[in-house]
């Protein structure tokens, strides 16, 4: 990666896993246009780092993210629609278009605040693990405005219209079990185990075959808006696609690894990653 400093957000990086660390906790992380570049620049340039096999996206000091920062974010951009645009292009870019379409596999860890404009990157990401005590709260309705950007979409999306009626229009906060019960997260565990379960989810996430993972999640995404012919004709396109160039060769290694070998069992685990067939192999 480039030696660039950062001031809003950590990078730490160990064993594959890259950790990717909102930096505001005098703030509760409340997003500021100066951190929303900054993860902007990051994600496009972790998306290409060889170290990095999976991202996890949380908070420092204690608390995921409060927001939008209101004075940096709103106030300070009234009035000056060059600069207010530009805010909201980083913001939206990093919270949506890169994480949503994002190559590698990546995950939320929440602890403490998850409030109102965090919510995209919530549910742009691809896992969701919070602490049982954490603070979610769509609370835009309680200072006049909307869950604006694409929040009120994606949480439509992600969880059945009364449930995003209900919290989008009261305000109020709940914990990390309602939000795994409704459906905004995977999973909700006690905050002492917050972290090695999030490391234990990275770490199966990198047995899969990146190609193969990269291409099933990115199905999983597309075909909700399909109708079932359009599935049809784009997962099968889509499984002859994660063929070509397939450094693993993954369906002939796994199926050979089944049937010949007798060496896993894939309902319990995947194949092993770096034993790619030999052409030798492959023809028998």
């Amino acid at each position: 990666m480039p030696d660039r400093k950062y001031k809003y957000i950590k990078i730490d990086k160990q064993d594959g896993i890259t950790w990717l660390t909102l930096n505001r906790p005098e703030k509760r992380n409340a997003m500021s246009p100066a951190l929303h570049e900054e993860m902007d620049h990051a994600l496009f340039i972790l998306e290409d780092d060889p170290d990095t096999k999976v991202v996890i996206l949380r908070g420092a000091g204690g608390n995921f993210s409060a927001g939008q920062d209101l004075k940096e974010f709103f106030r300070e951009n009234e009035g000056k629609p060059r600069q207010g645009r530009k805010a909201r292009e980083e913001a939206n870019r990093w919270r949506w278009e890169r994480l949503y379409n994002y190559d590698k596999p990546t995950i939320c860890m929440i602890e403490g605040y998850c409030v109102g404009g965090a919510f995209m990157q919530l549910l742009a990401t691809d896992f969701v693990v919070a602490a049982e005590n954490a603070t979610f709260s769509l609370s835009e309705v309680n200072w006049g405005i909307l869950p604006g950007a694409l929040v009120s979409k994606v949480v439509a999306d992600a969880v059945i219209y009364r449930h995003a009626l209900w919290y989008a229009c009261l305000g109020e906060p709940f914990d990390g079990v309602e939000a795994a019960r409704v459906g905004f997260i995977n999973l909700a565990v006690p905050h002492d185990k917050l972290i090695a379960e999030t490391e234990n989810l990275a770490r199966k996430l990198m047995l899969k075959s990146p190609r193969v993972l990269r291409a099933t999640k990115q199905a999983i995404r597309h075909v909700r808006t399909m109708d079932f012919g359009q599935a049809y004709d784009y997962l099968a396109e889509k499984g002859k696609a994660i063929k070509v160039g397939d450094q693993e060769k993954s369906y002939e290694t796994g199926l050979s690894q089944f049937l010949d070998k007798k060496a896993y069992k894939p309902v319990m685990a995947p194949f092993k990653l770096g034993t790619m067939l030999t052409d030798e192999t492959t023809k028998k």
